[in-house]
This record gives structure tokens, C-alpha cells and sequence, in this order.
């Protein structure tokens, strides 16, 4: 890229200057980039040492417009930065990279005005395809993916007409709840969180009807959001009672390490001698010394390989009927449960 002379603002290097410095024609660089397109040898040379010796790339942004395919692929997410999502975020722009996509993050916000924003960057730049991260954007970004003709793919959360790939946080909880159970903890705590988004809501339910199944009595404190305060203010209520509980399921990692640094810190108990706790989502905090927790383990390189293997079905066979593939969260034991 250099900067125009008259107007001081930066121009990138054209076709028509490759040409002119390779002694050929435009539509020669143009074949040169074009994949199976016929060109000399020689010619092909002529144009790729003029293209490196200008720091010439190829305008995809505009072939994709002329080939009506803009290779833009949106990923719509509310607070990105946040736990789990930060690391889903990242696997599903290297995955889509290496498919030829272009990676194209639209944070909803909270507020209507950010939300209306966000729809307009999305839709006003002609997004291939749309990937819903979470519960949290609104169904209103399914709904207009849908009028534009978008393949949709929803990771962790259910629309109607679409593809899924979802994470069995039921069966999880039922574990989690089993493993308390077994070894002999029989008052119960839980962490969860007043997002509502669905895989929270699915986590909460499963832990609180299998635990009360199998006998055992659950208290419940939901912190404000899904994160290291909403652990802390989890604590504050489960942990401030007289007859606190014995175990905490957290519903994801970052509840919980703000519950455990609180157990530990504000009320001095022994992890896990005096509270078990398991989390989900095995981010990598949840390895570190300071923690060991035991999780369950969502891996985002999956999650986003299947993420593309529903894109790549969808563009294959746009009418095929709608495709869920659920994946098994791993438990992962480590220092905050007893090991018997």
C-alpha cells in the first residue's frame, strides 16, 4: 500500500501497475490469480516477480462481489471476551481462515441500539453465512440470516430451521450431580447465573433433577452473569449460611474460580477438604496451580470443525433438512473434588 500524491490518503497497488511493470496486460495478471485460468509460463513469471517486487494482493473482497460471494463468514456473539467464548471465538476464526473465509466478528452489545448496529454491519456487508455463538444474541439475527437467504449454523442453543452443534449440558449436570452423590456428599449447592441463556438453563435443570433424584438436598444462588463476580456473589449467598452446602456445581469455569478464590480467601475453606466444587468448560485457568479444577471439557477446535463441517454441508445441499450434531463434554479430574 502506498499513499496517493494528491490527496495524501493511501491506495493499494493495482492490477494495472503489476501489469505495467511486468510488460504485460491486465487481463495477463488477471488470469495469473485466476486458479485454472490459461496463461504462458513465462508470462505467469513475468507477473509474479512484478506482483512481489510491488507488495501486490489480489482485491478478494471485490472478486467475491462479482461472483456474488463475498467469502465473508459473521460470528455473532455477545461479549466475546468472556470465558469459554474467547477461546470458541478464536478456534472458529482459525477454522474458517483455513477454509478461505474471511472471519468477521459482530458483538451484539446489550442495548437496542447496539443490537440494531450490529444486524446492519452483518447484513449490510453480505456475510456468506452467519454462526451464532451462545444464547445470548438475540433471534432476531436467526430470523434475518433466514430472510437473506444466509446458511445458519447455531452453536449451543436451539432455532428452528437451522443447524446445530450443541454440547450435552444435561447429561453433564446428571454426572456431576452422580459423582457428588457417590461419594457420599449429600447437600448440594449450585452456582448458576440470571443470563438464562439456554445452556445455563440446561445445566441448572439436569444438576437440580438428578441430585434431588438420587436423594440429595441442592441450594441454589445465581450471580448477576456469567462470570468471575457472578462466581463471587454465588458464594456470598451458598457459602454465608450456617449450614453451608458440601459441593458446588458451577455451571461454567469462571463461576467457579470466582467461587473458589471467595471459599478460600473470605471464608478460609479447605478445597477440596471442607468443598468440593466442579465447573464446566475446562479453560485453561481451570489447569493453573492456583485452582486444579475439576470440569468438564468443551473443546473448541471440535466444536468449531463441526461448526464448518455443518457450513460445508449446508452449502453443498441448501435444502437438506436441518442437521444436529451433539458433542459429549469430557470429565476432566483434577484437585477440587475428593478423589474418593
Amino acid at each position: 500500500m502506498k499513499r496517493d500524491a494528491k490527496q495524501g490518503a493511501p491506495s493499494f497497488v493495482s492490477a494495472q501497475q503489476v501489469a505495467q511493470l511486468a510488460g504485460v496486460s491486465r487481463s495477463a495478471v488477471s488470469r495469473a490469480f485466476t486458479p485454472g485460468a490459461s496463461i504462458a509460463a513465462e508470462t505467469r513469471d513475468k507477473v509474479d516477480r512484478a506482483a512481489a517486487q510491488l507488495g501486490y494482493r489480489v482485491n478478494d473482497l471485490a472478486r467475491g462481489l462479482l461472483a456474488n460471494r463475498s467469502r465473508l463468514v459473521g460470528l455473532v456473539v455477545t461479549k466475546p471476551e468472556l470465558g469459554f467464548r474467547a477461546h470458541l471465538v478464536a478456534a472458529l476464526s482459525r477454522a474458517l481462515i483455513r477454509r478461505g473465509n474471511v472471519p468477521f466478528l459482530i458483538n451484539t452489545g446489550d442495548s437496542e441500539v447496539e443490537i440494531q448496529a450490529a444486524q446492519t454491519a452483518l447484513f449490510g456487508y453480505r456475510a456468506e453465512a452467519t454462526i451464532i455463538l451462545s444464547g445470548s444474541p438475540p433471534a432476531s439475527f436467526a430470523e434475518l440470516a433466514r430472510q437473506n437467504g444466509q446458511p445458519l449454523v447455531m452453536l449451543g442453543r436451539s432455532e428452528p430451521d437451522c443447524d446445530h452443534v450443541r454440547i450435552d449440558n444435561a447429561g453433564a449436570a446428571a454426572k456431576a450431580a452422580a459423582l457428588f452423590v457417590g461419594r457420599g456428599i449429600m447437600r448440594l449447592g449450585l452456582a448458576g447465573s440470571d443470563s438464562g441463556t439456554p445452556s445455563i438453563v440446561e445445566r441448572e435443570r439436569a444438576f437440580v433433577a438428578e441430585a434431588q433424584r438420587l436423594g440429595a438436598t441442592v441450594q441454589t444462588a445465581r450471580g448477576g452473569d456469567s462470570d468471575y463476580a457472578g462466581g463471587q456473589q454465588a458464594a456470598a449467598v451458598l457459602l454465608g449460611q450456617a449450614e453451608r452446602p458440601q459441593a458446588i456445581f458451577c455451571v461454567n469455569d469462571l463461576i467457579a474460580i470466582g467461587l473458589l478464590d471467595a471459599a478460600r480467601i473470605r471464608f478460609k475453606l479447605r478445597v477440596p477438604g471442607d468443598l468440593s466444587v466442579i465447573g464446566f468448560d475446562d479453560i485453561p485457568e481451570a489447569s493453573w496451580d492456583a485452582y486444579r479444577l475439576t470440569t468438564f471439557r468443551q473443546d473448541p477446535d471440535e466444536m468449531a470443525a463441526r461448526a464448518i463441517e455443518q457450513l460445508d454441508r449446508r452449502l453443498a445441499d441448501p435444502g437438506a433438512a436441518p442437521s444436529i450434531i451433539q458433542l459429549d463434554p469430557v470429565l476432566i479430574l483434577r484437585d477440587s473434588t475428593r478423589n474418593e
